[in-house]
């Protein structure tokens, strides 16, 4: 395997449990597209906390073991990495976790509305939409998920499971992640008050524009 490309998926996973959107025994998986070729390396240890380049696969895009240990209980889940690279080209980093606010979502069979202005902001204005539940790993679970990811939108649910996400890169990915929990979180404690209030469609894209115009400011003036 690449060093320097194991070495980056464990910082990967630090970032992730620094993050805090994750249950506390740091179940959940991290992935990397190994830029140029049809594989990912990908986080094969019950565990994020602790993760050695012994808890560390390499993976075809096509699912197939190239090298490493790929136990069966984590080896379920990596059809819906492989499906979000194969599905889209740009993505560099796939993140699933059961993050605990977005997880009593995905328990609830409830998808996440536009509530707080940093969805809207970050890419997620049509909210996170909820994937069926199906076996784990299961073709159907898989399909599940590719029928309700929303395009350009870059996380879903997963039915009774947890949170996906993935994006260009894993600081985006993390960054998308925690703005789920938070929205997840706040819709939560909102409940006491009456209920959450989704911002109004026509506002998101604003929202959304206004956010990459202080992007660019901050390029130009880097």
């Amino acid at each position: 395997m690449d060093s320097a490309l194991v070495d980056q998926v464990i910082a990967a996973a630090g970032v992730v449990l620094a993050g805090g959107a994750i249950s506390h025994n740091g179940h959940g998986n991290v992935s990397l597209r190994a830029a140029g070729s049809d594989e990912m390396y990908f986080t094969s240890a019950s565990s994020l906390h602790g993760l050695t380049s012994a808890g560390i696969a390499r993976v075809g895009l096509d699912g197939q073991l190239r090298e490493g240990n790929l136990p069966p209980i984590q080896g379920a889940v990596v059809a819906m990495h492989t499906a979000m690279y194969q599905d889209n080209p740009e993505v560099g980093c796939v993140v699933h976790t059961h993050a605990p606010y977005a997880t009593a979502f995905a328990v609830a069979n409830r998808p996440i509305d536009c509530w707080i202005e940093a969805l809207a902001m970050f890419g997620l204005a049509g909210g996170v939409p909820l994937a069926g539940y199906a076996p784990r790993g299961s073709d159907e679970a898989v399909a599940n998920i590719r029928r309700a990811v929303l395009p350009g939108n870059p996380a879903v649910l997963l039915a009774n499971h947890g949170v996906l996400v993935f994006h260009r890169n894993v600081d985006l990915a993390v960054l998308a992640l925690g703005v789920v929990e938070e929205a997840a979180q706040a819709t939560v404690n909102a409940a006491a008050l009456g209920g959450a209030v989704a911002i109004p469609e026509s506002m998101r894209a604003a929202a959304f524009q206004r956010a990459m115009s202080f992007e660019t400011a901050g390029t130009r003036q880097a």
